[in-house]
């Protein structure tokens, strides 16, 4: 059994079980949240060798009495950190219960932070450590570049790299669903071929608008993390970091989708003045300093300070306030 943090991670193990397997008698199937479980009950009702889950979706099925995990004898732990960061880390070690004692348990991540290394010992008897690259070390095929840009003006550098200088297949990360969606409304205007995936958007959604990303029906995909961790993406030229991590890891997993099986790839992170200090912790985490890029247009002042929003609502307190004390002066004279 192998558990995944999202839908589309899970999609993808089973396709490439499917193929590894094609010559032999091995039954796979990937269940998930966000579709019918009909189907899904109906296959794992026939027998299943092979089973990728999201955790919500197994914990689900399993309370209905319809997966039976006594007899697993391989768990696997796939992006094992993400699915910590994304809340599971509970469901995780509640499934691990519910699986046999005696069992080979695996964690497989590109970061190993504190928080798993304890996970892997607390779930893991005597456990093996294999490491195939530096933890947390960016790929030496992707070339980092950092563009200092204030915050207002990233839209606009965006549009300028895309005209002048971006060409290829490309993913852009932002933080949220909201920015996501403002940056693609965008670049449609500017008759860019783009589409998106978020954690709001169905199942179905999410897999057409990736699927069309893959077959070349548009070069630009917008995401938010929820494309960063395990997504294979052939031929993926460039990742655009929009919006800068707050969490360094997710920055190695970002740019991972590029620069693979050898090729080579480019990482753009635009970087406000407010996100100065996520830079120095992806710098200390991956030991290098990524390389500035000072020719565009969109230069952010050195000693720029990050802005501070004031809620209106105080202000408003704040000015009803001044009025009462004028009123209240009025009478006392």
């Amino acid at each position: 059994m192998v558990i995944s943090p999202t839908r589309e991670l899970t999609q993808q193990i089973e396709e490439n079980f499917k193929s590894y397997s094609i010559y032999t008698n091995l039954r796979s199937l990937a269940i998930y949240g966000g579709t019918s479980m009909a189907p899904q009950i109906e296959q794992l009702n026939k027998g299943i060798d092979v089973l990728i889950a999201t955790p919500g979706r197994l914990l689900d099925l399993h309370k209905r009495d319809v997966v039976n995990l006594d007899y697993v004898q391989v768990l696997v732990l796939d992006e094992a950190d993400m699915m910590l960061d994304m809340g599971f880390i509970d469901d995780v070690k509640k499934i691990e219960r519910l699986c046999p004692d005696q069992k080979q348990t695996l964690l497989f991540s590109a970061t190993m932070p504190p928080k798993i290394e304890a996970l892997a010992d607390e779930l893991l008897t005597e456990p093996a450590k294999v490491s195939v690259a530096a933890i947390s070390s960016a790929a030496k095929t992707v070339s980092q570049e950092l563009y200092r840009v204030p915050k207002p003006k990233k839209i606009e550098l965006c549009l300028h790299l895309l005209r002048n200088n971006l060409h290829g297949n490309m993913i852009i990360f932002r933080r949220t669903k909201f920015g996501v969606e403002k940056l693609e409304q965008t670049l449609l205007k500017n008759n860019y071929k783009v589409d998106s995936i978020h954690g709001d958007k169905t199942q179905s959604a999410r897999t057409k608008a990736l699927n069309k990303f893959k077959n070349n029906e548009i070069n630009i995909l917008i995401a938010t993390d929820v494309a960063a961790r395990g997504i294979d993406i052939p031929d993926l030229d460039i990742v655009i970091n929009f919006d800068i991590p707050n969490i360094p890891e997710s920055y190695v997993h970002r740019i991972g989708r590029t620069g693979r099986a050898g090729k080579e790839g480019r990482a753009l992170s635009f970087c406000s003045a407010d996100e100065k200090a996520y830079i120095l912790t992806i710098q200390k985490l991956i030991g290098k300093t990524i390389a500035v890029e000072e020719n565009h247009p969109y230069p952010l002042d050195p000693k720029a300070k990050p802005e501070v929003h004031k809620k209106q609502g105080s202000k408003y307190r704040k000015g009803r306030k001044s009025e009462a004390s004028k009123k209240k002066k009025k009478r006392w004279y």
